[in-house]
């Protein structure tokens, strides 16, 4: 067995890599990536985002989100409009493509349950328990310690 094989992080990788690329063979036949499901999922059950809270949702840069957003409008995925009252904010809504594929779409959370062998919805909701406690206690890891740093 490769030593590879017994590492946490390794682990992650290769089920996020696979995750991925299961995820990428059911969005194909739809001409969509990953990143922009994320976004017609949040807009479909969470409604209009701003640019910036979107980003933060999908913990996004600017930089990452901006030409995500900007092909998803080409596509009319989406639509981009800035505030009347604030033109610094942009707010993000369902084009009409954007809604009209929901329900063809509608299988792809169980498709991908279904190849995780999570058996049931109180399996999936413990894994994802899981990953959010691993992501905040990572992000903590990787947050310098400031008073350590002080002395």
């Amino acid at each position: 067995m490769p030593v590879t094989d017994e590492m946490v992080c390794f682990s992650l990788y290769a089920a996020s890599r696979a995750t991925t690329q299961a995820y990428r063979s059911l969005l194909e036949p739809w001409g969509l990536t990953y990143p922009q499901y994320l976004v017609l999922v949040t807009l479909w059950i969470e409604g209009d985002q701003t640019v910036s809270g979107l980003g933060d949702h999908l913990q996004l840069d600017s930089g990452t989100l901006s030409p995500l957003l900007r092909r998803m409008e080409q596509s009319d995925l989406v639509r981009r409009e800035r505030r009347s009252t604030d033109e610094r904010v942009v707010t993000v809504t369902l084009g009409d493509r954007g809604r009209s594929i929901r329900g063809e779409l509608a299988h792809i959370p169980s498709t991908i349950a279904a190849g995780m062998g999570l058996p049931d919805e109180r399996a999936a909701t413990e894994l994802i328990a899981t990953l959010h406690r691993l992501t905040e206690t990572m992000h903590a890891a990787a947050t310098p310690n400031r008073a350590a740093a002080d002395h």
